[in-house]
């Protein structure tokens, strides 16, 4: 029994990993069979009951924190103020890589975005929720990267579950603005979760390394 905790201690990122990709295949098969629709309804019904002008206002803002213009604002500003700037690069890569790959799923599902309930006008295909699947894959790596840091616990904590937040609510927003199903926000953070655990294994081994001979 020890063993074997031991042995998922060591090895809970790759089965988190393993365990949200299973998720985010067993989404796809329910959108293709079409017996979603009432998992998406329901959680529409719940969120749609908090509509009115003052909270699409505050949405509204909370949704922005997941645009293009906030990203490349933000990957710019990371680049500008630490001395070191591998952290920079490695949020500019990880950003243009979740982009490239939520396109390409984007064109391969294909899903149409749900009709006459939209509170705001959004483009493209809805599956999986670009919004959702990029803010989780930036902001998560944000986290990532805060641990790494030498900070106290309790400011990594505290950062950690703001920005983990952040996250929720982007893809709350999402459902709430009528322009994706809760599938399309559920599948796109389950996916990055995945894409994180390998996107920042990489950076780990690369930080070692370049750590190891900075120490020589």
């Amino acid at each position: 029994m020890k063993k074997l905790v031991i042995l998922i201690k060591k090895n809970l990122k790759w089965l988190i990993c393993l365990l949200t990709l299973i998720l985010f295949i067993a989404i796809i098969r329910s959108v293709y069979k079409e017996n979603i629709m009432n998992f998406d309804n329901f959680y529409y019904e719940y969120i749609s009951k908090l509509i009115s002008p003052q909270m699409t206002f505050f949405v509204k803002v909370i949704t922005n924190l997941a645009s293009a213009f906030a990203f490349i604002s933000l990957t710019i500003l990371i680049l500008l103020i630490p001395k070191d700037k591998k952290y920079g690069m490695f949020v500019g890569i990880n950003l243009a890589i979740i982009f490239i790959i939520n396109t390409i799923l984007k064109f391969i599902f294909a899903r149409p975005r749900p009709l006459d309930i939209n509170l705001i006008e959004e483009l493209g295909y809805s599956f999986p929720s670009a919004h959702a699947m990029i803010s989780t894959a930036f902001y998560g790596f944000i986290i990532y990267l805060i641990w790494q840091m030498k900070l106290s616990k309790r400011r990594k904590w505290i950062c950690t579950i703001l920005l983990s937040i952040l996250i929720i609510l982007i893809g709350i927003t999402r459902i709430y603005l009528g322009v994706h199903y809760a599938s399309d926000v559920f599948a796109g953070m389950l996916i990055s979760i995945s894409y994180l655990v390998l996107f920042t294994s990489i950076v780990s081994k690369y930080l070692y390394k370049n750590n190891k001979k900075s120490s020589r």
